[in-house]
């Protein structure tokens, strides 16, 4: 009988062995993989495959679910990942508008949100909603100083403004153009354009008639394209900045011959060749950017980025969390939520990051430098 028993005892721990490990940890991951924004949306949903499996002692889940560019599925998904799968925090959605949406249910439910979005009103000004977010790309402010620089060194002295009429360009023109007025730019013009234009002449015309020695852009991917495009078209001679919204493959090829010598600010990643190997966030970046080509057989714009640093993130704050409670309590999710904002000094694949409790994106300008357009490609600008 003893004997009888050891051999179900033994039967048992095989059984144990050979049934699947099911993970710990459930993340929740928002893409806009398909729809109007799926050129962010995919890189994103690429760069899933590349997050940590583990952190500590425990498995992660990611849960991947597309919102088809609709702000309206981003809700609806959101409260299925809280009510169905009980997820332990939410990366996504991709773009600002769905972020500003769900950013209220992922409050209420007290679960972290990771939001790998442009718009720093994700998380400022900070409130009791906003302190369950986080930002994965570096804040407007954080790229302005970088361009603003750019712009002082150059002598600039007059800048007419074009961004989206949406909180995209909002954002982009309440927090760049104080900046600038208090280094003394004068700013000679304020356009705006729709994401759906075909066109932008009578904007551009009015840009050229002020006469500016320098027009920004405050557009994303192929939409950035198209006022340069026609400022060039329109004879235009002066410089053109862009935000890092415009360091896309997609800019490249609508904008074509007509955009080089653009000149943007954004993460170190997009000319990681050309970076010193003495650079701290390039350790890091090439640890995602060659996997990523290897994989899906080119480099990962700045969208994808945004996933891969909340997966960084939140694989350096799960084992802080799991000594507040185990995953699926909420004990676990307030830990996770109070170790995100102790990050400190980490290096990311965009940046070194430090967050605060008033500074839920936390990138300084370390990771971030000029780039411009040359040859069709993004070029480091050294000078």
């Amino acid at each position: 009988m003893k004997a009888t028993r050891t051999l179900f005892t033994l039967a048992g721990i095989a059984l144990a062995a050979s049934l699947p490990v099911h993970a710990q940890v459930k993340i929740g991951v928002i893409t806009s993989s398909t729809g109007g924004t799926a050129f962010v949306g995919i890189p994103q949903k690429n760069s899933v495959t590349l997050l940590p499996k583990k952190a500590g002692n425990l498995d992660i889940e990611y849960i991947v679910v597309d919102d088809a560019s609709d702000s309206t599925q981003s809700v609806q998904q959101t409260k299925k990942l809280l009510s169905e799968f009980k997820i332990d925090a939410l990366i996504g959605p991709s773009g600002s508008p769905n972020a500003m949406g769900v950013l209220g249910f992922m409050a209420e439910a007290q679960t972290p949100m990771l939001a790998p979005v442009g718009s720093p009103a994700v998380v400022l000004p900070m409130d009791d909603r906003k302190r369950w977010v986080f930002k994965t790309h570096p804040n407007d402010d954080v790229i302005g100083a970088g361009l603003l620089a750019a712009m002082t060194k150059r002598g600039v002295k007059t800048l007419g403004f074009i961004g989206y009429n949406d909180p995209y360009g909002e954002s982009w023109y309440k927090a760049f153009i104080p900046m600038a007025e208090k280094a003394g730019i004068k700013i000679v013009a304020n356009e705006r354009y729709s994401r759906q234009d075909t066109s932008v002449t009578g904007q551009v015309a009015k840009l050229i008639s002020t006469k500016p020695e320098a027009v920004l852009i405050a557009g994303v991917a192929a939409g950035a394209a198209l006022p340069h495009t026609q400022l060039t078209d329109a004879g235009y001679k002066g410089m053109v900045f862009h935000t890092h919204g415009s360091a896309t493959s997609a800019f490249l090829q609508i904008g074509g011959k007509k955009v080089e010598g653009a000149l943007m600010v954004g993460p170190a990643l997009l000319v990681i060749d050309e970076m010193s190997d003495a650079d701290p966030v390039k350790k890091v970046a090439m640890e995602y950017v060659g996997p990523y080509e290897k994989q899906f057989g080119s480099r990962p714009p700045v969208y994808g980025a945004g996933i891969y640093d909340a997966g960084l993130l939140l694989s350096r704050a799960i084992p802080e969390a799991a000594k507040k409670g185990k995953p699926g309590t909420q004990e676990f999710r307030s830990g996770l939520r109070d170790a995100i904002e102790a990050t400190k000094n980490i290096t990311m694949s965009q940046g070194i990051v430090t967050m605060t409790a008033q500074d839920h994106s936390g990138y300084d300008s370390r990771g971030s430098v000029l780039i411009t357009v040359k040859d069709g490609k993004f070029a480091l600008v050294r000078d």
